[in-house]
């Protein structure tokens, strides 16, 4: 739902809304066109929406380069969608510690997405030193909210938990909870329908590992994120493995330093593989197009 604008709003919020009715009726590029000017002149929702059409490819070419410009912009000027969605978008793409800074900001504002992901980060160490307790406590008040991936981690982290760190991790997340109820931003206008799903984190426990499957064949790839642990590829990838435009292709595993980069492919041209990341990007998975020679 969008904030209804009386007949009084500033012309800057008409044109930002201007934007997204377009958008709703699929007419991206008069949306565009609409909050390119807005954003180049510093408002934060254009800013993001544009940021938006780029990561999903509508409107403009898919571009995540442009569209992490944007989205940066906004998220520098306090805009809580941005800072989620940013977040989210360097996490999955490998540069977790800078991902997890722009999360952690979200979290602090109450974002449902933002604690889900930070708060498995803190629990698993991933770009974060390890707090199991305090990543309870992000998780739980996702879970508070509603988020059901939010649920589901919680339920694992019970499972592995001892009852005193839960113990601590819930009143953590009750006085989190009174902060940002007291601190809560303003609504913004974006686009409801570019906005991503909540992604499912990594699992907690341990996993049984599978062999990488190496593709013979074709010129591109789509990666879907680096890790540092090999299980969490794996295991996203078995999540992934029966959606479209997974299904089908194989999964490759590509160690890099003390990171194991996510592809699956083969794909027969760039425009394939974008193709594909902009199907993934639309559900909320980060993807980018790279060559498999």
């Amino acid at each position: 739902m969008f904030a209804s604008l009386s007949w009084a709003a500033p012309l800057q919020a008409q044109s930002v809304k201007a934007g997204i009715d377009a958008w709703q009726q699929a007419d991206y590029a008069k949306a565009v066109s609409i909050w390119r000017p807005l954003a180049e002149a510093g408002d934060a929702d254009a800013a993001f929406n544009l940021g938006q059409a780029y990561r999903l490819g509508r409107g403009v070419p898919l571009n995540l380069g442009t569209a992490q410009t944007w989205l940066q912009r906004a998220a520098e000027k306090d805009h809580l969608d941005a800072q989620t969605t940013l977040g989210l978008l360097l996490f999955g793409n490998g540069n977790q510690a800078e991902g997890a800074r722009w999360l952690k900001q979200a979290a602090e504002k109450g974002d449902a997405r933002a604690m889900l992901i930070f708060g498995t980060a803190l629990f698993n160490g991933d770009g974060v030193t390890q707090d199991q307790v305090l990543g309870y406590a992000y998780v739980s008040r996702a879970a508070a909210q509603g988020l059901e991936p939010a649920k589901s981690t919680l339920e694992q982290m019970n499972s592995v938990m001892s009852v005193e760190d839960r113990k601590k991790g819930v009143a953590i997340a009750m006085q989190k909870a009174k902060t940002q109820a007291k601190a809560a931003p303003k609504p913004s206008k974006v686009a409801q329908a570019a906005k991503p799903a909540a992604p499912k984190p990594a699992a907690i426990k341990p996993m049984e590992r599978s062999p990488s499957v190496v593709a013979t064949s074709g010129a591109w790839r789509i990666q879907l994120g680096a890790f540092s642990q090999r299980s969490s590829a794996e295991a996203l990838f078995r999540k992934l493995a029966g959606s479209s435009p997974i299904a089908g292709h194989q999964m490759v595993l590509v160690p890099a330093g003390s990171i194991t980069r996510l592809q699956v492919g083969p794909f027969e041209s760039k425009a394939a593989a974008s193709s594909a990341c902009a199907s993934l990007s639309a559900k909320g998975q980060a993807c980018f197009p790279v060559s498999g020679r």
